[in-house]
């Protein structure tokens, strides 16, 4: 039993010092070859994690400014009410939904997904404004047997 708890002290104290110096030396040496990883990395995906960047839109004079924004998959935006009126943010496909924003007050959404998000005020239905998210990239079609 003795050599059990020896030999399992020993193996947790092995895997922490691997995993202090950053993991094993042929992982560290194969990070920097040209073998094809298909998009991911040994530690992971390979897409770097950086903090997306922030949108905001006013809400001011019974409009929501800028009316159309385009923003990365992964933005968040936020919606800040510049009225005295209580205005609110709703996804015609209730995909986000505010509750009422007196002035000052903000509401935030996080985009996930890319795709064309049309929202409205609920309290203001003539207020109408657009998120485009992941850009308007057309694709391209690929003619076989053809090299460009």
């Amino acid at each position: 039993m003795k050599f059990i708890s020896k030999s399992l002290v020993s193996f947790v104290l092995l895997v922490a010092s691997v995993a202090l110096a950053g993991g094993p030396v042929w992982a560290r040496n194969m990070a920097g070859s040209s073998m094809p990883m298909h998009g991911k990395s040994m530690f992971g995906d390979a897409t770097p994690k950086t903090p997306s960047k922030a949108y905001n839109i006013e809400i001011k004079d019974f409009a929501f400014t800028p009316k159309t924004i385009t923003v990365p998959v992964g933005a968040k935006i936020t919606w800040v009410n510049k009225d005295e009126e209580p205005h609110t943010v709703v996804s015609t496909t209730d995909v986000f939904r505010s509750r009422p924003l007196d002035t000052d007050e903000q509401f935030s959404f996080i985009f996930a997904k890319p795709g064309t998000y049309e929202y409205f005020c609920s309290v203001h239905p003539r207020m109408v404004a657009t998120v485009v998210v992941g850009g308007s990239a057309k694709k391209h079609p690929v003619k076989m047997g053809t090299m460009n």
